[in-house]
């Protein structure tokens, strides 16, 4: 039985795009920074906020996943570990940063929305997860899963009215 636990979950909106590398060995690396705000009364009974700014770290697919569906503004969850960096500058001083590594992602507005905090309308919805770092398959927001074709039936799935093959069938849409 596990008796320790490192684990953060947040959600916030990114600072900046995601800028995806590769190793050496050829993994995928994402970083990115997200904000995220608290809101509280002082004794005054006047609204205070705090920000905080978190560095983040994805590796592999899910790495991918990020740099192709993120962008400074989106609002994302995000769900991993804590991990604590040392190194030493040029000017001989010794740096720390602590980042949060993420398993896990899932986007939390609609393609194109953004900007300052809230900006997903009240975040009740949630597009598609993209969980797991194995996945091979890239996840469409739900805007872009709303488009999908219409005409097919549930009976008719993976051909159009025309019984052309089309791209995705519905049981294959994750949500």
């Amino acid at each position: 039985m596990a008796r320790d636990l490192n684990k953060a979950m947040i959600i916030g909106n990114l600072t900046r795009d995601p800028e995806l590398r590769t190793t050496q060995s050829g993994q995928q690396v994402a970083t990115l920074g997200v904000a995220t705000n608290r809101q509280w009364k002082n004794q005054q009974g006047e609204t205070q906020e705090q920000a905080e700014f978190h560095n983040v770290v994805v590796w592999g697919r899910l790495a991918e996943i990020c740099n192709e569906y993120l962008a400074k503004g989106r609002r994302a969850y995000f769900e991993g570990r804590l991990q604590t960096r040392d190194w030493e500058a040029q000017d001989g001083t010794k740096r720390q940063r602590t980042e949060i590594v993420a398993e896990d992602m899932i986007l939390l507005d609609s393609r194109g929305a953004g900007g300052g905090s809230g900006s997903s309308g009240g975040g009740s919805e949630a597009a598609p997860t993209a969980a797991g770092v194995d996945q091979t398959a890239s996840v469409p927001t739900e805007a872009e899963a709303s488009q999908a074709p219409a005409e097919a039936s549930p009976s008719e799935t993976g051909t159009k009215k025309d019984d052309k093959p089309t791209d995705t069938a519905l049981d294959d849409i994750p949500f």
